[in-house]
């Protein structure tokens, strides 16, 4: 017989972000388990808004989110002043252009 916990460990796990209001950056809101995407999304209303406090959900599968490794911190956000080619002062204006 399947039990509820064997259902939830088949589900997959997603990440939530919601957005309060138009305009504002979408926000870390938690995670949650559903069978599928839109599943998820009407989990994520009803765990991680509260009276409308949402214009936007987003749900993430957590397999999908590729991140950093601490291991590779260190060179992967090395300075930008190693990449001179960030600054303008790199390039060389053209012949007949003045400097702003």
């Amino acid at each position: 017989m399947t039990t509820p916990e064997d259902l939830h460990d088949q589900w997959e796990l997603w990440e939530v972000f919601v957005q309060e209001k138009t305009g504002e950056p979408h926000t870390h809101a938690g995670s949650l388990r559903a069978p599928d995407a839109e599943m998820a999304l009407q989990n994520a209303r009803d765990v991680y808004v509260r009276r409308g406090a949402a214009t936007s959900i987003w749900v993430v599968k957590t397999t999908d989110i590729s991140a950093t490794v601490p291991d590779d911190n260190e060179s992967f956000f090395e300075s930008p002043r190693a990449k001179a080619y960030r600054h303008s002062h790199f390039y060389k204006l053209p012949k007949g252009m003045k400097d702003q």
